[in-house]
């Protein structure tokens, strides 16, 4: 082993140790101080309200999810043991909280399986069947509020774990490698996710325009 590689190592283990941003935060809530639960509030509590909103699509279970997260944190801090960042720790609690209400709504509400709803594809990997390119009507202002419910009832039929990934890929804007903290996955079946959800979406809003186009070409003739 040469000098310099020696040198380097020193230098990596004399390096201080990682300080989480939330680290006042972190030792009140430690130490069972009084105004712990607010400042977790306070620090988290409109971006995991929106987290769980996003997932669940429901504001009562949202609700239920955030009150539900945080007081899990809240008696479980010592099993938080740093390997990610606090804010992550607790993002993914939401998260998890979030999926579990979907998964425990009444029997009625039936989680589909995207095997049955995804387009086809050939052996080469291509779409076996054309797919509907509704994206230039999305500029259509006659047609942007009925896009946004469409997306919206898409979003609704994603299993549990898709629309979270879903959500905070392209609503909350987290790289997949944040993601993949976040809910305890790795990059690749993040990336896998994503990409079968954004297809998903994208055959449903296909079917939407297919039908307003048709509804619209009736019109017409009549």
């Amino acid at each position: 082993m040469n000098l310099q590689v020696v040198r380097e190592r020193a230098i990596e283990s004399a390096a201080p140790p990682r300080v989480d941003r939330d680290h006042d935060l972190l030792r009140a809530l430690r130490r069972r101080e009084p105004m712990a639960a607010e400042g977790l509030v306070t620090t988290y509590g409109e971006r995991a309200y929106r987290l769980a909103s996003r997932i669940t699509g429901n504001v009562s279970d949202a609700e239920e999810v955030v009150q539900d997260a945080f007081w899990t944190v809240v008696r479980k801090i010592e099993t938080f043991r740093g390997d990610s960042a606090f804010g992550s720790w607790l993002y993914r609690i939401v998260a998890n909280a979030a999926c579990q209400k979907l998964r425990g709504r009444p029997s009625g509400w039936r989680e589909l399986s995207l095997d049955d709803v995804l387009p086809f594809f050939n052996e080469s990997g291509r779409h076996a069947a054309p797919v509907a390119d509704w994206s230039p009507r999305a500029e259509d202002p006659g047609l942007q509020a009925e896009l946004r419910t469409a997306l919206s009832a898409a979003i609704e039929e994603l299993p549990a774990t898709y629309r979270a990934v879903l959500v905070l890929r392209d609503v909350e804007g987290r790289s997949n490698g944040e993601i993949a903290d976040v809910l305890g996955l790795n990059t690749a079946v993040v990336k896998t996710r994503v990409h079968r959800a954004r297809l998903f979406l994208r055959k449903r809003l296909g079917e939407f325009a297919t039908t307003v186009g048709a509804d619209a070409l009736t019109a017409c003739a009549s």
